[in-house]
């Protein structure tokens, strides 16, 4: 037919992007531990914790979601975007989202991921930073107030400097994802502007044949 998928966060711009909202829970046997029927949200303890080390790592984790430079176009507060690092149950704003379960469907889902991201590292990282992550003791960690960045430059910081994504990679790993990146974000300029680039394209996905490529 001529149309091949398109995975970019934020294609047109003006309109909601594109996510790639992950839903996770834990179980044990047959036991969901997310769900508690008289917990917040009916989401258990354990699951509260969970969510509390992903909006601890937040910045860490990044840019592991949004790996490319369109990704920070999607995390736009004007168009439903998950750019708040904060938890809630209707809030389509905030990075986790507590949906309405019950004892086999109760979950977190992880809003912030990027369509074009690598689903396994993603996933990696959610698990292994909801298990073994610490929680801040800041106040107020699911209120919000925090913001994850608007740009990969910002991002890239973040993780270059995350002593957790050290531990959980290794060094050598996040050094080289790192230098990947730096490579990827410079070949769109920093201030990217109103108008999708073409380098956001050709770069990042090789898809020349899609109809919206003239807007382009």
């Amino acid at each position: 037919m001529g149309y091949t998928a398109c995975y970019l966060p934020k294609p047109v711009v003006g309109v909601n992007g594109s996510g790639m909202h992950t839903n996770v829970s834990i179980s044990k046997g047959k036991t969901n531990l997310f769900w508690d029927e008289k917990g917040e949200e009916q989401l258990s303890a354990f699951g509260w914790s969970f969510l509390d080390r992903i909006l601890t790592r937040a910045l860490d984790l990044c840019l592991i979601f949004n790996s490319s430079v369109n990704a920070y176009r999607r995390l736009d507060p004007h168009f439903e975007a998950p750019n708040q690092i904060r938890a809630s149950a209707t809030d389509r704003g905030a990075m986790v989202r507590v949906p309405i379960g019950n004892h086999r469907s109760m979950r977190t889902e992880v809003r912030a991921v990027a369509p074009d991201a690598n689903p396994y590292l993603s996933l990696y990282g959610i698990f292994k930073t909801g298990i073994d992550g610490e929680i801040s003791k800041q106040e107020n960690l699911r209120a919000g107030g925090r913001y994850l960045p608007d740009n990969i430059q910002k991002a890239i910081e973040d993780f270059q400097s995350s002593a957790w994504i050290a531990k959980i990679l290794g060094a050598d790993v996040q050094g080289r994802f790192a230098e990947l990146k730096q490579a990827v974000a410079n070949r769109s300029p920093r201030e990217l502007g109103a108008i999708v680039k073409g380098s956001e394209v050709q770069f990042h996905h090789a898809v020349y044949n899609q109809s919206l490529w003239n807007q382009f």
